[in-house]
């Protein structure tokens, strides 16, 4: 119904933006990523999805296509709605969520809020051929991810075993090119990690 709306951001509040566009003002839910992107006074164009259910109507708000494009994906799930899904986009960006899908990263996922780890498995297992086979812009930026795929799981698995967060670990094991050596790919994640 409404694919977008640009306008003038009138207030930022803790899970919603208000969007005046044409003298209406819009209320729209967002994840605290897109949320951190907007400023008061200035002009903003949100991406939408009006959902309907039985209890409500609600209009949701996403600062890129490819945010909206992973909601649509997450609230697909069944026993994943909404609130849920923007949980999700306020930890992890779309390309997290989909490396975390392409390299089984459960612990990507620990850090959101109403999601357990049975919860994040059913979500990857659930969001495996989607995210493959529709997200090739989104897969491309980590390219050979999906190959060695057993062994990029293992290496992220040793880097949440020492400390690191889920979904920074799935980023250096991606960062990494292919390797003949889980040893080897932790050692070069682990470079990876010490330049930030």
């Amino acid at each position: 119904m409404y694919a977008f709306i640009k306008g003038n951001v009138d207030a930022i509040l803790s899970d919603r933006a208000i969007i005046e566009a044409a003298g209406i003002g819009y209320e729209l839910v967002c994840s605290s990523l897109t949320l951190k992107c907007l400023s008061c006074g200035n002009t903003a164009k949100l991406y939408t999805h009006l959902a309907v259910s039985q209890d409500a109507v609600g209009l949701y708000g996403f600062f890129t296509e490819a945010e909206r494009a992973m909601f649509r994906k997450l609230i697909s799930i069944s026993r994943i709605g909404p609130k849920v899904a923007l949980n999700v986009l306020s930890v992890l960006s779309p390309e997290d969520v989909a490396l975390a899908v392409v390299t089984d990263n459960i612990a990507a996922f620990d850090r959101v809020q109403g999601m357990g780890r049975k919860t994040a498995a059913r979500v990857i297992l659930e969001l495996k051929e989607r995210v493959a086979s529709t997200d090739p812009g989104v897969v491309a930026v980590h390219d050979g991810v999906v190959e060695g795929n057993s062994m990029r799981t293992d290496a992220i698995a040793a880097l949440v075993a020492l400390g690191y967060d889920g979904a920074v670990a799935g980023r250096a094991v991606a960062a990494v090119g292919e390797c003949d050596k889980v040893e080897t790919m932790i050692t070069l994640a682990l470079r990876e990690l010490s330049k930030h």
